[in-house]
């Protein structure tokens, strides 16, 4: 699958904290994805997932 990240709005958790970069940044205003990226490695690959995976991922951590 191909996505154009030219527009994404990557943020961070404000759970990361101060952890010496060892965060993921998230993009979730794309159309049906969200893109994840290594915070450390703003230019390095992107795992993109389809919007209603990550919310079941996302309501899968907040019940753990």
């Amino acid at each position: 699958m191909s996505v154009d990240l030219t527009r994404a709005r990557w943020r961070k958790s404000t759970r990361s904290g101060t952890q010496g970069g060892q965060c993921v940044e998230v993009a979730t205003n794309l159309p049906e994805v969200v893109a994840v990226r290594d915070s450390k490695d703003p230019d390095g690959p992107v795992l993109v997932v389809a919007a209603r995976a990550w919310a079941a991922f996302a309501d899968s951590m907040k019940q753990a």
